[in-house]
């Protein structure tokens, strides 16, 4: 089985500027995402797609490879992931190389380790799924939530309300730090989630959206806490 480390990191982040190589407890935060993927020894391939010069070359710099530029049609604001990992994967077949397998690895991942990504590699292959996206339990039944109504609070979901949280199904939320892909998953123009995808539960201190700057310096404690 082939497979490729796909790192998307484009230069026009606008919540935090230069977000995918800004430094992060020393180190540009897009060298995280290729270290881990390095360390696995799982990937014929490691490649970051970016349409940004000095991306590219931080990304050169940690080991990864970047054999083209991302198109202006994928680097913009309303590209879907999907868009991009079909175009890398698009310009490589016209260079003659076919992946069976695919891992796109999220810029913005300190947390990840090399485990993860083997553990979530040993997943797809043992249970036979399309895809594996790993996930983190909410940490209160969102089957209690909230809404705003006419300057009034109103549940989601009446009914639940005599009822015990811990009655209540879990619930879990994408982690955003990778995915891994079949070969079927592009072929057969599957859906993200629903049969196809099996999920790799994390622990919520390996987790962490990196939205503002306050995110990221939960995700630096968080990173500290872990790596001693």
């Amino acid at each position: 089985m082939t497979k490729v480390a796909i790192i998307p990191a484009r230069g026009g982040s606008k919540r935090i500027p230069r977000k995918n190589i800004k430094l992060f407890c020393g180190k540009p935060i897009v060298a995280y995402s290729i270290e881990a993927a390095r360390q696995t020894k799982l990937f014929d391939e490691i490649m970051v797609s970016t349409d940004d010069i000095e991306i590219a070359e931080v990304a050169k710099k940690y080991g990864a490879s970047v054999p083209f530029l991302r198109s202006a049609e994928t680097a913009n604001d309303y590209a879907i992931l999907k868009d991009v990992l079909n175009e890398v994967l698009g310009e490589y077949h016209k260079r003659g190389r076919v992946f069976d397998q695919v891992c796109c690895i999220l810029p913005t991942a300190p947390l990840i380790s090399a485990e993860d990504l083997i553990t979530g590699h040993s997943v797809l292959e043992e249970k036979q799924c399309v895809s594996v996206v790993p996930v983190v339990k909410y940490s209160y039944t969102i089957f209690r939530s909230l809404k705003i109504e006419n300057d009034r609070l109103v549940m989601n979901w009446p009914e639940n309300y005599p009822k015990r949280s811990q009655d209540l199904p879990e619930a879990y939320h994408d982690a955003g730090l990778f995915y891994w892909y079949s070969k079927a998953y592009f072929e057969e123009k599957v859906p993200g989630f629903g049969e196809y995808a099996c999920p790799y539960i994390l622990p919520d201190e390996k987790v962490q959206d990196i939205d503002t700057e306050d995110d990221w310096k939960i995700a630096e404690f968080k990173y500290k806490f872990l790596n001693g």
